[in-house]
């Protein structure tokens, strides 16, 4: 009998050999509309093992509009975001926390949290039971991208330059939050939290990593140690060129970090990771997943196999559909990973 999809996740995690490798892909709206029944074909060839549980979260009076619409929408915080172009998500414009000092304004959704919280604990289990897939908690905390959200990207890297004990305060109110939504979700049965973070630019990180340490490194080894408390992996995404703070989200105990590779070097990536974290994903979105000669996706998948393959673990197959990709990409993308799998098995 074969393994599950949960089982091979595991596996692969904690580097004890799965039959193959992971899978996971990650289509935004605008593929599945524009690509709706190759993403049909996609899932049924390709199924993915891992699975997000539908969030048992009360609706909150700030949120109005659709995020992946055209327009103007507000999330549970307040904040108000304008999107130009249907299927991705907006910017916000008119941050809402005008003064670093003073944060009465800053009222953090704890309204949306469940009240019933032994009826939403049931129905998380419910779900995990009932499927053999790796369950992911449905939330995303994300301290600094929240911190960007309410004070404005410029504000927020100002802030956590010249003004450190008020960014402190801010982050500490987020912080506080996350804690509480992430408690929730490491007293049932999913088999990770997810956090996340945009970090890097295309070379480098976006704060020095001093800062980043300092003020960013303990909320998310609080958020890590929460979760391994309670048996949980830990799982992170964060875009750009993150490879100066890798070594530091390995420190902490993340288990799998979803992150752009090839704005990093990966032979320095080799060394500094492989082995010690799983990399989710994934494959580059700008070049190669809009690239309209599948051989250059297959390639991309050579390139990390080079580096970060281990037959023990630690990869999971992991891209994203969004604008711009053709399709054909994501199948040469899974069965060159499962060329790569059955050529390291045969040396």
């Amino acid at each position: 009998m074969g393994q599950t999809p949960r089982e091979i996740v595991y596996l692969a995690l904690k580097f004890q050999s799965p039959e193959r490798l992971p899978r996971h892909t990650w289509v935004l709206p605008w593929a599945e509309k524009k690509y709706s029944s190759k993403i049909d074909e996609l899932r049924q060839k390709y199924p993915d093992d891992i699975a997000m549980v539908p969030v048992p979260y009360l609706q909150s009076s700030r949120a109005q509009g659709d995020p992946y619409a055209e327009g103007i929408s507000v999330d549970e915080w307040g904040c108000v975001f304008e999107n130009i172009q249907a299927g991705i998500i907006g910017e916000v414009k008119d941050p809402i926390v005008t003064d670093i000092e003073n944060l009465d304004v800053c009222q953090p959704p704890y309204e949306i949290l469940p009240r019933d919280v032994a009826a939403a604990k049931s129905q998380v289990n419910d779900f995990c039971r009932q499927t053999d897939l790796f369950v992911l908690a449905g939330t995303t905390a994300r301290p600094w991208e929240r911190m960007q959200f309410l004070r404005g990207t410029q504000n927020a890297m100002m802030d956590v330059i010249a003004s450190e004990d008020a960014a402190k305060n801010l982050l500490d109110k987020i912080h506080m939050y996350y804690l509480c939504e992430l408690q929730f979700w490491a007293d049932t049965e999913v088999d990770a939290i997810f956090f996340m973070d945009d970090w890097g630019s295309q070379n480098q990180l976006l704060i020095s990593p001093k800062i980043w340490r300092k003020l960013f490194k303990p909320l998310y080894k609080a958020y890590c140690d929460l979760a391994h408390a309670n048996g949980k992996f830990v799982f992170m995404h964060s875009d750009g060129c993150i490879s100066e703070i890798y070594g530091d989200l390995i420190e902490i105990g993340v288990d799998a970090i979803n992150s752009q590779l090839f704005v990093m070097d990966l032979a320095k990536l080799s060394r500094t990771a492989r082995g010690k974290i799983t990399f989710w994903g994934e494959i580059d979105r700008q070049h190669v997943m809009t690239a309209k000669e599948p051989m250059i996706a297959r390639r991309a998948v050579r390139q990390i196999a080079e580096y970060l393959y281990d037959p023990l673990g630690g990869i999971i197959a992991q891209f994203e559909l969004g604008p711009g990709v053709n399709i054909e990409n994501a199948f040469a993308i899974y069965e060159e990973w499962d060329r790569v799998k059955e050529d390291k098995n045969t040396l």
